[in-house]
């Protein structure tokens, strides 16, 4: 993993609380771009020490570029953005009546919860009501929801562009969030894969 050069520090509005990410430090995180309503990038940091199945699993996902051109298939207002539906949420093939449903080609993930609580900017896999069953979806947070503690598995936060978040288009309360002509993930890339000499792209520095 690249450490972060050029930087001395960053700090990144989360809600109502700070983050601080200190260039000493590694930082092991995915970098989003989104197109459609919402244009831009953030950056998720993985808890690879709190939920190190699903960090793997976002990781290598990421790395066969699964999540390229995938859609935020159901976002609710106050609530969550939800994506990763490798299978029914490709934008050039988006199966509207399936999307939600789908994962990918690899086997379903044990849960990792842990006692972090759900806040702005926190990052969720996605499952059935079978705890196991988490795999290629995942959720972030638009504010806090202590419901979901302890149920879902936290794998991540959002340490920058959060504001690029809370632009995703939103869908339809009455259809539990179904987005209509929703935006896209164009690329999701593993920060210690890509050349970062310079620090974060200028968009979260």
């Amino acid at each position: 993993m690249r450490k972060l050069l050029g930087i001395v520090a960053m700090t990144v509005a989360l809600g109502s609380q700070t983050s601080v990410i200190a260039s000493e430090e590694e930082l092991d995180a995915l970098i989003v771009r989104v197109d459609g309503e919402a244009s831009g990038i953030f950056v998720i940091e993985f808890l690879g020490d709190v939920a190190p199945s699903h960090v793997a699993r976002v990781k290598d996902l990421a790395r066969r570029g699964m999540y390229d051109g995938v859609v935020f298939h159901r976002v609710i207002d106050g609530f969550m953005a939800q994506t990763g539906d490798v299978k029914f949420g490709r934008a050039d093939n988006l199966v509207l009546p399936m999307v939600g449903r789908g994962g990918s080609d690899l086997p379903d993930l044990a849960a990792e919860f842990s006692d972090i609580p759900y806040e702005t900017g926190s990052v969720g896999m996605a499952r059935s009501r079978h705890p196991d069953s988490a795999n290629s979806q995942f959720f972030i947070m638009f504010d806090s929801a202590p419901f979901l503690n302890g149920n879902y598995t936290i794998f991540g936060k959002v340490v920058c562009g959060q504001s690029v978040v809370n632009d995703i288009r939103r869908g339809d309360e009455a259809r539990n969030g179904l987005v209509e002509n929703p935006d896209m993930i164009v690329s999701a890339r593993v920060l210690g894969d890509l050349d970062m000499d310079d620090g974060l792209p200028e968009e979260c520095s």
